[in-house]
């Protein structure tokens, strides 16, 4: 099938620094002359990966190895790096890196947070899920980066398919499978769930924003007995999104392929391929004909990325974290926890012979919560119910008699009201004013600094029967930066509310709504437009291009050009 190159509009060439994160959690490359110093423990194989990286990046400081001819290796290799024998030997003012054998991460990570460390954990962060909870603790309460080495966060097929799943590009979403397999590295102080899956739940729980429900595992034992060679990982979401992962370290030749299914298009991110063909985005669809479904496909679209190395960007981002700790970073401990809380459950899976499992989740949000010095806690009222995997940004109030479920995502210094409900699915941005008896489903995402007034009403689907589960059809509803939604209102799902737009009380929205456009009545129509302090300005509903006005509250000047409110500032 033909290629041809996808162009979103976010991709941004000639980059001079790793897009980590995407656009609400991008790292800047570090921006002081003090330059961090870092220690690495172990260096084995995939140590040796992060002190080629560290040193280009003048980091690296000091190498722990405690097999002789590792230590004979790293002199060799590094002759200006101190080279010791024990941990307790690294040095105390610098970060640390942990490259050791998974089973002694957990208790690695444990003394050089002690010691006041900057501390970074390749994956997973232990090996069993109690220990992560006291991780969290003791880095919260040293004030110290704790970050995991989940290292697809940083690859930028990943970020880029991120924003396409976030964009709307795929539609929503339906399943996804990762197929992770190779002839390689056989362990045993770890199965191939462990070694290997990690990597692709980190992924699959940053692209579906949720923890599934539910986790059913097996595998096959071919080299021992009590160790898994191959598994299958099926996971399952309330909102009926599905996803499968297979791992094996018997297999004849390397994949590394996911691939991503929604209702508009698919996406395919297969890493043994070269660069320009990494990601492919395929805009197949299906019709339907006398009431049967027939696909429709459409060529495919590689989508270009910048030629980044992950791993380059994965130090870099845990060195900007050590100058800039309060920052927040996509791969910090409580990511880790909740990747460990989905292997967990697989693993009790694989030991019951395939039975589903349901996750282990009681951790207290409090505790999950990233904290850094200078930083306001999270206050939850204590008749609140929060799900201990929800996200929750700092100086946010959870009031009386809310629910907040596992997944959800909560910016800083929001506040929900009481009687507030906010879904596994719902992305609320930073400095959110949520007012009482509110609902924030699935699919619903509020942007910075939105206000939505009392008992106002954001709908999931658009045709529900009680008795017809419509899980699968929960309609995206984005909310732009600065919108006002009054009481009463409803928001009808599927349609975009555009930035600083006023939604009148009692308002039913129908249709997309334009930037600053002033919707009232039922249905929802144009009456006006709002400056960005929300004073209504002296322009008509359907005014002529090149109005202009002036707000008479903040004095800004705005000028109309006959689809859109524009601010003069802006374009002068």
């Amino acid at each position: 099938m033909a290629q041809r190159q996808a162009s979103p509009a976010w991709i941004v060439r000639g980059r001079q620094k790793c897009d980590t994160h995407g656009p609400s959690l991008q790292e800047d490359a570090l921006d002081t002359a003090l330059q961090p110093r870092v220690a690495l423990v172990g260096f084995g194989p995939w140590g040796r990966n992060l002190a080629r990286n560290l040193h280009a990046l003048g980091a690296l400081t000091c190498i722990c190895e405690t097999a002789e001819k590792g230590r004979a290796d790293a002199a060799k290799a590094y002759p200006d790096a101190l080279i010791v024998a024990t941990p307790e030997e690294v040095p105390t003012d610098v970060g640390v890196a942990i490259a050791a054998p998974a089973v002694l991460h957990a208790q690695l990570a444990t003394l050089f947070l002690e010691r006041n460390q900057h501390v970074f954990v390749e994956k997973p962060l232990a090996l069993h899920v109690e220990q992560c909870q006291p991780l969290l603790e003791l880095a919260r309460r040293k004030g110290r980066v704790l970050m995991v080495g989940h290292l697809l966060h940083h690859h930028p097929a990943v970020i880029a398919l991120d924003r396409l799943v976030q964009s709307g590009a795929l539609g929503r979403l339906l399943y996804l499978y990762s197929n992770r397999l190779n002839l390689g590295r056989i362990r045993r102080e770890e199965n191939i769930l462990w070694s290997f899956a990690p990597h692709d739940i980190a992924v699959i729980l940053r692209l579906t924003k949720a923890l599934p429900q539910k986790v059913q595992a097996t595998g096959g034992y071919f080299l021992h007995p009590q160790i898994a060679d191959s598994t299958v990982t099926h996971l399952t979401w309330d909102s009926g999104v599905q996803a499968h992962i297979y791992v094996s370290w018997l297999h004849p030749f390397k994949e590394q392929r996911l691939v991503v299914v929604g209702t508009d298009a698919m996406a395919v991110f297969d890493d043994t391929q070269p660069l320009d063909q990494k990601l492919v985005l395929y805009r197949h669809g299906v019709t339907w004909q006398d009431g049967i479904p027939q696909p429709k496909k459409a060529d495919a679209e590689a989508v270009p990325l910048p030629d980044d190395e992950p791993l380059r960007c994965e130090m870099q981002a845990f060195l900007a974290a050590m100058v800039h700790p309060e920052r927040p970073i996509i791969a910090d401990g409580a990511e880790g926890l909740r990747v460990l809380t989905v292997l967990d459950a697989a693993e009790r899976s694989l030991r019951s012979g395939g039975a589903p499992t349901g996750l282990v989740s009681e951790q207290p949000v409090g505790d999950i919560a990233p904290q850094v010095p200078g930083r306001t806690e999270v206050t939850i009222h204590p008749s609140a119910v929060v799900g201990p995997l929800a996200t929750i940004g700092d100086g946010s109030k959870i009031w009386h008699f809310c629910h907040v479920m596992d997944g959800a995502r909560i910016g800083h210094d929001c506040v929900i009201g009481q009687n507030g409900f906010v879904q596994s699915g719902a992305i609320l941005g930073n400095r959110v004013r949520v007012q009482n008896n509110v609902s924030i489903y699935d699919g619903v995402e509020l942007g910075d600094d939105v206000f939505c007034g009392p008992s106002c009403v954001f709908t999931n689907v658009n045709r529900p029967r009680a008795h017809v589960n419509r899980r699968q059809e929960f309609a995206r509803t984005p909310v732009g930066r600065g919108v006002t939604i009054g009481a009463n209102a409803t928001i009808v799902c599927g349609h975009s509310i555009g930035e600083f737009a006023f939604i009148a009380a009692g308002s039913v929205v129908t249709r997309d709504v334009p930037a600053h456009g002033l919707i009232a009545g039922n249905p929802g129509k144009i009456k006006g437009w709002v400056c960005q302090c929300g004073e209504r300005l002296a322009i008509a509903a359907r005014p002529e291009a090149g109005t202009t006005a002036l707000c008479p509250r903040c004095q800004a000047q705005w000028h109309h050009d006959g689809e859109n409110l524009l601010s003069n500032q802006a374009v002068s």
